[in-house]
């Protein structure tokens, strides 16, 4: 009867045992998702992008002087206002931009070898219909191409730089008839 006995004992020794281990494992659950606290406007860092709202404030007029500037680096800032990345609501896939105004065009620089060496082509569309027109003389006839093809250049090659496109005016000289929408001067071209 003895013998019984202690294998009745070993038997409960081993459930408690058993017992143990499935506390210990229930012990530590997994993290459950932590609930945003109500009332607290806490931003996700983790989205891709901010959604903007269709009730922001209207784009803006904005003049940009092209006198001794670099025309890539102004291209750059030029094209980033168009999409509106220099604004806190930036949306990839949404016109978010102002209207870009520039004017002295014609004074552009371009560092480097780069007024001779720079090629412009484009296809009339016919057979060999291949036109190419250095930068020097494509400044000379027309400064605001240049500016409208390094702007273009920058944007996305989508629908919406098109549409992004349509929101650039360049003129050659310091006049423009755009002073009925008001436009600011740029604070940093």
């Amino acid at each position: 009867m003895a013998l019984k006995k202690s294998s009745t004992a070993a038997s409960k020794k081993v459930d408690a045992s058993k017992k143990k281990t499935t506390k210990t494992q229930t012990a530590t659950p997994k993290a459950a998702p932590k609930k945003k606290a109500a009332g607290t406007n806490a931003v996700d860092m983790n989205s891709a992008f901010y959604l903007r709202k269709e009730d922001n404030e209207r784009p803006k007029w904005r003049v940009i002087d092209a006198k001794g500037q670099v025309l890539g680096r102004m291209a750059t800032q030029i094209a980033d206002i168009l999409r509106g990345k220099d604004r806190p609501y930036f949306t990839p896939h949404q016109d978010s931009g102002d209207y870009v105004v520039v004017i002295n065009a014609a004074e552009i620089k371009l560092t480097g070898n780069k007024l001779n060496d720079k090629e412009y082509a484009h296809y009339t569309g016919y057979i060999g219909g291949q036109k190419i027109t250095s930068a020097k003389d494509l400044l000379a006839k027309h400064p605001d191409r240049v500016i409208t093809l390094a702007v273009k250049g920058m944007l996305p090659k989508n629908i919406l730089s098109r549409y992004l496109l349509r929101k650039l005016r360049v003129y050659p000289g310091s006049q423009h008839p755009h002073f009925a929408q008001k436009p600011e001067a740029d604070k940093n071209a």
